[in-house]
Protein backbone atom coordinates (compact mmCIF):
# COMPACT_ATOMS: atom_id res chain seq x y z
CA UNK A 1 0.00 0.00 0.00
CA UNK A 2 1.33 3.44 -0.87
CA UNK A 3 0.38 6.79 0.50
CA UNK A 4 0.90 10.25 -0.98
CA UNK A 5 2.57 12.72 1.39
CA UNK A 6 2.82 16.41 0.72
CA UNK A 7 6.36 17.79 1.21
CA UNK A 8 5.05 20.45 3.60
CA UNK A 9 3.72 17.74 5.94
CA UNK A 10 7.12 16.21 6.54
CA UNK A 11 8.94 17.51 9.60
CA UNK A 12 12.65 18.08 9.25
CA UNK A 13 14.87 17.28 12.18
CA UNK A 14 18.51 17.85 13.00
CA UNK A 15 19.72 14.69 11.27
CA UNK A 16 18.61 15.85 7.83
CA UNK A 17 20.51 19.15 7.99
CA UNK A 18 23.31 19.44 5.49
CA UNK A 19 26.77 20.12 6.94
CA UNK A 20 30.08 21.12 5.48
CA UNK A 21 32.33 18.12 6.07
CA UNK A 22 35.25 20.33 7.14
CA UNK A 23 33.11 22.25 9.64
CA UNK A 24 31.69 19.01 11.04
CA UNK A 25 35.19 17.59 11.52
CA UNK A 26 36.37 20.75 13.27
CA UNK A 27 33.42 20.75 15.66
CA UNK A 28 33.71 17.06 16.50
CA UNK A 29 37.53 16.88 16.86
CA UNK A 30 37.97 14.52 13.91
CA UNK A 31 41.55 14.18 12.68
CA UNK A 32 42.79 15.06 9.19
CA UNK A 33 43.00 11.44 8.01
CA UNK A 34 39.37 10.75 8.92
CA UNK A 35 38.33 14.09 7.39
CA UNK A 36 40.01 13.13 4.12
CA UNK A 37 38.11 9.82 4.14
CA UNK A 38 34.78 11.62 4.69
CA UNK A 39 35.53 14.13 1.93
CA UNK A 40 36.37 11.28 -0.42
CA UNK A 41 33.19 9.43 0.54
CA UNK A 42 30.69 12.32 0.47
CA UNK A 43 32.35 15.31 -1.15
CA UNK A 44 32.24 18.74 0.51
CA UNK A 45 28.70 18.38 1.98
CA UNK A 46 26.69 15.61 3.66
CA UNK A 47 23.77 15.23 6.04
CA UNK A 48 24.42 15.06 9.76
CA UNK A 49 23.09 11.49 9.85
CA UNK A 50 25.56 10.31 7.20
CA UNK A 51 28.48 12.02 8.93
CA UNK A 52 27.63 10.73 12.39
CA UNK A 53 27.28 7.15 11.18
CA UNK A 54 30.49 7.12 9.14
CA UNK A 55 32.93 9.15 11.25
CA UNK A 56 35.28 7.41 13.65
CA UNK A 57 36.30 9.72 16.44
CA UNK A 58 39.31 9.14 18.62
CA UNK A 59 38.40 8.62 22.26
CA UNK A 60 39.01 11.58 24.49
CA UNK A 61 40.11 10.62 27.97
CA UNK A 62 40.13 12.98 30.91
Amino acid sequence: MTEHIEPRQIETDDLTKVWSVTEFCARHYIDAEEQAMLLKLFGPFATACELLHNARRAQRFR
